[in-house]
């Protein structure tokens, strides 16, 4: 890309990020702000301070060779000096010096923008470091929406409705078959893909079947009522300790009335959609269903096979439908709507293989736990990624609708502990290209 379009569209990603930060900053007075409505979670005005922490740190300091705008504020938004739960009880800018020192950040990164060389240095080349501190900005826009899910109080966001699924969803095959052999996984060429997804390396999956779309409220609601939250034969020992433990007896946010089952999504209380995807579960729920449904959770090649494989020429595309960037036609992402579309929806962002929303509406839960790939280097520093791997964090892959096109790709890796399910996810099932094991229900179908 030539280094003017280059900028340009590094300026325009990071003003895209920026203006979803004010909507997620500006839709609430101060005090919700400073509020902490979740030990999960930090402040707004903590996440807002960071981003600019951050972008000045890597920008303005380490690209720009400036000196500190505020010396003696690093240690105040370093993620890991001090966890979420701390986070209230440090003296914090306020919401107008936070939002004054994000904008006074912004205005000299452009600056430094237009004259940095984007080639050469590998932190500038293809303009890597403005990227990545694009993406961090929208991860951050995620983690906030987050927070104003679990925010009590009226809605303040703007709730635009996504499209009705089309008319073939009804009609769509349960599952899908994804032949056997080798793929390549990962990328050592997506100019600002995070370490994590590097380097490029073969993998070679044997056939599976994977369901058609994410498995959906209505599908989840029979497991429900099959008792699935109370017989320990679906759940792993330590899900079923977690079960008991923390009283799980459906997903985050439903509650019945009656027969019916309601939900709570940014300050709105509302029948479930029986054909959306199912949200916030967590990894422990998602495989106890699996096996209740005599499947299991894809691995994290598997998924990446199903998103990405190409038969016809044996190549790995960036995205299911190929390499152009995402629009609203094929994923929904972005925050355009907050809640995820109908399942079937999107047909022009399906795989070769057929599998639909891989891309969007729900971090998928995958099998797998987080570790490096073969060849990683922690770059451009080690707690981007390298300090998760090992524990019990869990892979989640495709994105949400709450995560924006930037910091979505096919070789895009998230993770998180097996308990959360604050965090907009979902799953769909899968099982060998062998006889299929009796099961309850239909995965995926509503």
């Amino acid at each position: 890309m030539p280094a003017e379009a280059l900028r340009e569209r590094i300026a325009a990603e990071l003003l895209a990020a920026r203006a979803r930060t004010a909507v997620l900053t500006g839709s609430v007075d101060d005090r919700d702000l400073t509020a902490q409505h979740s030990p999960l979670m930090s402040p707004l005005v903590w996440d807002l301070a960071h981003i600019g922490n951050q972008e000045e740190l890597w920008l303005l300091r380490t690209v720009g060779g400036r000196d500190p705008l505020l010396p003696g504020i690093d240690s105040l938004y370093d993620a890991f000096e001090h966890p979420r739960a701390e986070r209230p009880s440090l003296p914090l800018l306020p919401p107008a010096e936070a939002r004054a020192y994000a904008h006074d950040v912004r205005g000299r990164v452009l600056d430094v923008l237009e004259a940095a060389a984007l080639d050469g240095d590998p932190l500038l080349r293809g303009g890597f470091a403005f990227g990545m501190v694009a993406q961090h900005e929208q991860q951050h826009d995620e983690t906030m929406l987050i927070t104003h899910q679990l925010r009590q109080g009226p809605p303040v966001l703007d709730d635009p409705a996504p499209p009705p699924a089309p008319a073939d969803a009804a009609a769509l095959p349960a599952e899908v078959l994804v032949p056997g052999g080798d793929f390549t996984m990962g990328t050592s060429t997506e100019p600002w893909a995070l370490d994590n997804e590097r380097p490029a390396h073969t993998v070679h999956v044997p056939a599976f079947h994977l369901d058609t779309v994410p498995v959906t409220n209505g599908a989840y609601q029979r497991f429900v009522a099959d008792g699935g939250y109370d017989d320990p034969r679906w759940w792993t020992p330590e899900g079923w300790d977690h079960r008991q433990r923390a009283g799980l007896t459906a997903p985050l946010f439903w509650t019945r009335d009656g027969a019916t089952w309601l939900r709570r999504r940014f300050g709105r209380t509302e029948e479930v959609p029986a054909d959306e995807p199912v949200v916030h579960v967590c990894w422990y729920e998602a495989d106890a269903y699996a096996r209740w449904a005599g499947r299991r959770l894809p691995t994290e090649a598997e998924w990446e096979k199903a998103a990405r494989h190409d038969p016809a020429t044996g190549r790995s595309r960036r995205y299911p439908w190929g390499d152009a960037d995402p629009t609203p036609e094929h994923a929904n992402l972005g925050q355009r709507h907050l809640r995820p579309a109908p399942a079937g929806s999107h047909p022009a962002g399906a795989s070769p293989h057929g599998a639909r929303q891989l891309i969007g509406d729900v971090w998928e839960w995958t099998s797998s736990r987080f570790t490096p790939y073969p060849g990683f280097r922690a770059w451009p520093y080690r707690e981007y990624s390298e300090v998760f791997f090992g524990g019990d964090y869990r892979v989640l892959r495709g994105g949400s609708f709450g995560v924006a096109p930037v910091a979505c790709r096919g070789t895009f890796r998230n993770w998180d502990h097996p308990v959360r399910r604050q965090i907009f996810s979902g799953f769909r099932t899968a099982r060998d290209a062998e006889p299929r094991t009796a099961g309850r229900t239909a995965p995926g179908a509503a």
